[in-house]
Order: structure tokens, then sequence, then C-alpha cells
């Protein structure tokens, strides 16, 4: 078994990208900026949030954080995204999720400008996508591709099988591994015997918030393992009281994976580096409908 060690890639690829704002600046270039709205106080979105901060900060971008009372309304913060829309000197921008009930994650998602919408989940992006056209790319799903390209892990002609069929990993990750010439299989919730799925998968991606879902039996001898999940889960024996599980029972599985991602240092950090590339590729290119550098993921 090996690792694949997204902590690893992403300071690489967070060197790569450093590289290229200081030549943009030398250039006499836009530095890339990335702004984040967050609504509330929640732990684990903060968390996020802050890293990302951290994140712009090592690699030479501006960066904004917007922060909200859970009471704003949906028109006030429909109001400040536009807000964000219509500023030149912004090239990205994400909302956090989750927002308070009362807010639709779904007309924030439609009202950010797909142009700016470098967590990739803007409907015009998500097509884009589908269509294997330059767009930019969901970003745990972008992150887990650019980790399977570090690591030179053969993706044609394998059978991959995706775990999980939310609209931010499972759906986007399933059309991806299929521009990456895989056989996909998604599976979800009603998926009738799902161990004769995933027990003749090359790759098993699992996207789907059950600690531990994933064990051993599930798997073959020698599959590439995974694991977008993760979960706090209450244990006294911790300093904090309670550790992080993916939905990869770890010890079991990776006594039979070739190679597998840790949790946490797997795909979280790579999560965070598509939303990096995103907005470094905002800057580059303006408008995603001109001509762009050719993102595709097909090889």
């Amino acid at each position: 078994m090996q690792l694949l060690n997204g902590n690893e890639v992403a300071k690489t690829l967070k060197a790569n990208i450093k590289l290229e704002v200081e030549q943009l600046k030398i250039a006499g270039k836009k530095v890339p900026h990335l702004a984040a709205i967050l609504v509330g106080v929640d732990g684990a979105s903060m968390t996020y949030v802050n890293a990302k901060e951290k994140d712009c900060r090592e690699v030479g971008f501006d960066s904004t954080i917007l922060r909200f009372d859970m009471s704003i309304t949906e028109e006030e913060l429909l109001k400040e995204v536009e807000k964000i829309n219509n500023d030149t000197n912004i090239d990205g921008l994400i909302v956090q999720l989750p927002l308070p009930k009362h807010i639709s994650e779904k007309k924030v998602t439609e009202t950010i400008s797909y142009k700016k919408d470098v967590d990739g989940f803007h409907p015009m992006n998500v097509g884009l996508m589908f269509k294997g056209l330059p767009c930019f790319l969901p970003a745990t799903p972008f992150g887990i591709i650019k980790l399977l390209e570090h690591y030179n892990i053969e993706t044609s002609g394998k059978n991959c099988v995706v775990i999980g069929r939310s609209d931010i990993v499972g759906k986007p990750m399933g059309a991806l591994m299929l521009q990456k010439n895989c056989t996909v299989t998604v599976c979800h919730s009603k998926t009738k015997d799902l161990n004769s799925f995933t027990q003749k998968a090359d790759i098993v991606i699992a996207a789907l918030g059950i600690p531990e879902f994933l064990k051993a039996d599930m798997i073959k001898e020698g599959a590439v393992v995974i694991d977008v999940g993760i979960t706090r889960v209450d244990d006294t024996t911790s300093v904090k009281g309670y550790v992080l599980k993916g939905d990869v029972k770890f010890d079991e599985v990776s006594q039979k994976a070739s190679w597998i991602t840790p949790v946490p240092g797997g795909v979280g950090p790579m999560t965070r580096i598509g939303l990096m590339l995103n907005t470094l590729e905002a800057v580059k290119m303006k408008t995603i409908l001109n001509p762009m550098v050719d993102r595709s993921i097909v090889k």
C-alpha cells in the first residue's frame, strides 16, 4: 500500500501557483483575488474559510472574507453576491455552504457569475464540464484528478466506482473519470448489492459521508481507494474529544489497496488546490467564453 498524500502534492502545486503569480507581477499583470462569503459561525465552515485565506496568502493571491450574521435575509445576501459580480478587482467568489435554512443555496449558486464561480457549482460551468469543454471544474473532483495525475495512476480502461451522487462531488466525479477513459459506475443509497460493484472496481471513490462505510471485504486486492469523506466522531480518549473519520475504514482497506488517501491529509488539501487553480485561471482568462488555455483533463 502507498499513500496518495494530498498534503505533499498540494505543497508542490502551491509552489507552482506561487511562481505563476510572481510571473504575473513581473509582467505587470493582475494578481488573483479570491473573495469568500461566510454566513454565521459554523465551526467547520470558519475553519475551512480561514484555511483558504491562508492558502491565498501563501501563493500570493489577494483575498477578502465577507462575514455576515445568520439573520441576513436571502435578498440581502443576493445583493452582496451581485456587488462582487460587478467588482472588477475580484476574480473568484465562493459562498461557503451550508447556508441558513431561510436562504436558498440554489438561488445563491445561480446568482454568482459563472465567470467568477471558482467552486464550479454554477449550472453554466456544470454543463460545460459534462460536455468536456473549458470551464471551472468543481474543486473537489478537480483536486482528485490532479492527485491521480501526480502519482501517475492509470485510469484509461479501468473500472471506477463512485459511491455517492451529490452535485458537489459524486456526479461531477463520475463525469470527469469518464473523461479520463474509465468505465464508470455511480452507486448510491438505492443501489442494490453495492459490494458486487465495488469488488470489481480498479478505482473506488467514496463520497457518501458515512464514517468507515467502505470495508476491506468490499474492494478487490490492489484497488486504488479515494476517500472524500471527513466526519467528526466523538472520542473520549482524544484530547479534542473527537477524531476525524473518512468514509473508508482505513486500517482494514489499506491492507488490500495499492494506493489510498489518508484522512485527514488526502482529498481535503487537494480541494483547496482546485479552488486556487480555478482562481488563477479566472485571472488568466477573464471570460470562459473566450479562447482558453486547454484545461481538458483528457490526456
